[in-house]
């Protein structure tokens, strides 16, 4: 009975996001999240706390949310010496280190969607699937469009530096497997740096 079932039960949690193979519990929260909503963190031979971003780096990982708060909470109390049961060694600004970690990702995407055609600077609302970019520090307007989503996350610098230009305040990303990992990104950079990154008009 336990054989019939399992299957089914394992294709419903990952129909809904909860695949237990995809989650991971924060350290400062103690609560399980999907991965994607975390940032992993290993320790380095040294003792240093390092952040993994790609999720590459051999060792033991140490997640946390991504979020400055909860991070800056899991330093605070200690949770990664008790996870690594040892004396870490914690950077002095670590929301900072990751923030700045996930933008320069954000914009090494942003690079690659424009070296591949994907990238076109100015307004726009872009086919279904679109991302709709807009520099955080470009004067204030609202949304407007009926198709992408809009991420505010990035300045017009950073923006510009993936297209090679000194700033472009708007910008449309083209649909496909760079758009969905840049999101990603995105939604984890929005956690230190805050802006938007899931509007969409209904």
């Amino acid at each position: 009975m336990r054989g019939r079932e399992g299957g089914p039960a394992r294709m419903a949690r990952a129909a809904h996001g909860t695949d237990r193979r995809r989650m991971r519990r924060c350290l400062a929260t103690r609560l399980s999240r999907p991965r994607d909503e975390l940032i992993r963190f290993v320790v380095g031979a040294d003792g240093s706390l390092r952040p993994d971003l790609r999720e590459r780096l051999p060792g033991r990982g140490h997640w946390v949310a991504a979020d400055a708060v909860r991070l800056q909470a899991a330093c605070r109390s200690r949770a990664f010496d008790r996870a690594a049961r040892r004396r870490v060694l914690v950077p002095d600004d670590p929301a900072g280190l990751v923030g700045a970690a996930l933008a320069e990702l954000c914009v090494g995407l942003l690079g690659l969607a424009n070296r591949a055609g994907q990238l076109e600077p100015g307004a726009g609302t872009g086919r279904e699937g679109a991302v709709l970019l807009r520099a955080a520090d470009a004067p204030g307007r609202s949304p407007r469009g009926d198709g992408p989503t809009a991420v505010t996350v990035l300045s017009a610098a950073e923006i510009g530096s993936a297209i090679g230009r000194d700033k472009v305040n708007d910008a449309v990303l083209g649909p496909g497997r760079l758009a969905g990992r840049f999101l990603r990104e995105a939604r984890r950079l929005a956690g230190f740096r805050g802006g938007t990154t899931g509007w969409r008009q209904e």
